[in-house]
């Protein structure tokens, strides 16, 4: 092998991309080229200062990808989903919340219309489960007619 035919595939031998044939032969010139080894260290150099540079991005890089980016579009029908959703949840979460915590009964055997927090105390001090949701119909704040 003739040095500039070695000199040319020196490159792809730093890569690994020689298979095993041309790699051998290549191998064998080296060890008795001087003038092909020391362009080889050069290579070298060069690729090791190539691949310890660091490249900056640009300070602003990330709001000028941001604004490129589209803002996902609802369609109509998924606004109308998720309200429809809400609704039901909360209908549900009042019935459970009805069927869980009946009304206390009154002295005269009309249930109540607040519930007590006697109705809440399995649930430890703290919890969601002691918060305290009244209602009074206007007739008992003696607002009605």
């Amino acid at each position: 092998m003739k040095c500039h035919e070695a000199q040319e595939q020196l490159s792809a031998w730093l890569d690994g991309e020689l298979d095993g044939e041309v790699r051998a032969r290549i191998s064998q010139h080296l060890a008795g080229c001087g003038t092909c080894r020391r362009e080889l260290a050069q290579l070298e150099a060069l690729d090791a200062a190539l691949g310890s540079l660091a490249v900056p991005a640009p300070p602003d890089l990330a709001a000028q990808v941001l604004a490129r980016l589209a803002p996902p579009r609802r369609r109509w029908w998924q606004n109308l989903a998720l309200a429809a959703s809400l609704v039901v949840g909360i209908a549900l979460g009042g019935a459970l919340a009805q069927s869980v915590y009946p009304l206390a009964a009154t002295d005269n055997g009309q249930s109540a219309e607040v519930a007590t927090l006697e109705a809440f105390h399995d649930f430890p001090q703290g919890s969601l489960g002691t918060v305290l949701a009244s209602y009074q119909p206007d007739d008992l704040n003696g607002n009605g007619s």
